[in-house]
């Protein structure tokens, strides 16, 4: 019987750390994960009820809210992957949009949010066989991970990548607000006192900027079946 090990993927935003983790998974027949989600659910609750705009955020009323935030996942078989669910309404297409990624770094630096869904996110892993992704799973979720990837692209390529999926789903963008957004959340994440995004010391770094992502995949499976 082949082991079950647990992935952890880190890096950027807009690197396609979702993307290459959701393949992986279905390969293997393991759980997938995507931690952003879970701070995008979090953050649209925070804008549901007004702690949170681009010029003001009130974290101490998010703190006092967080028992009553209840996140989950659900497999949607006709997608092939599983949708965020905020106290049991599916918010998949509101996490994904503008609004939200520009305020999502800032709730993601709260110590409160982060100790809480690192505790959740910690529950799912405990049977191996997951991969999840995000941007301190190897570094504080899963420190003894088998597998850590740290994905990183220049961030023009991530920018442009970023715009077209969201003009693919008919949202209005300008380019120039993507790259901002995503030069800002670089950062945040980067510069934040609780869990910044690094990489991990025994993380493999893995640069897409212009790699397709079949190769991506083939290269990555390859180190996965290394693991096993």
């Amino acid at each position: 019987m082949t082991k079950k090990i647990t992935i952890a993927i880190d890096g950027f935003s807009s690197t396609g750390k979702s993307t290459i983790a959701k393949q992986l998974a279905k390969e293997l027949g393991y759980i997938y994960v995507d931690t952003g989600a879970m701070y995008r659910a979090v953050t649209l609750y925070a804008m549901q009820h007004n702690y949170i705009s681009e010029n003001h955020f009130d974290a101490s009323k998010l703190i006092h809210d967080l028992e009553a935030i209840s996140l989950s996942f659900s497999f949607n078989e006709t997608l092939g992957f599983a949708e965020m669910y905020l106290n049991g309404v599916n918010v998949e297409k509101e996490i994904r949009s503008i609004e939200v990624s520009k305020l999502v770094s800032k709730v993601s630096t709260v110590s409160g949010v982060r100790k809480k869904l690192v505790k959740e996110q910690q529950e799912m892993g405990i049977n191996k066989g997951i991969v999840m992704d995000g941007r301190d799973i190897g570094t504080v979720v899963f420190p003894d991970a088998e597998l850590k990837l740290f994905m990183t692209a220049s961030a023009d390529k991530r920018a442009k990548r970023r715009y077209k999926e969201l003009l693919d789903r008919g949202d209005n963008v300008k380019y120039e607000d993507i790259l901002q957004n995503v030069q800002e959340r670089d950062h945040i994440d980067s510069t934040r006192e609780d869990s910044p995004l690094v990489k991990a010391k025994d993380a493999i770094e893995f640069d897409n900027s212009d790699m397709g992502l079949k190769e991506q995949f083939e290269r990555i499976m390859r180190m996965v079946h290394d693991k096993i």
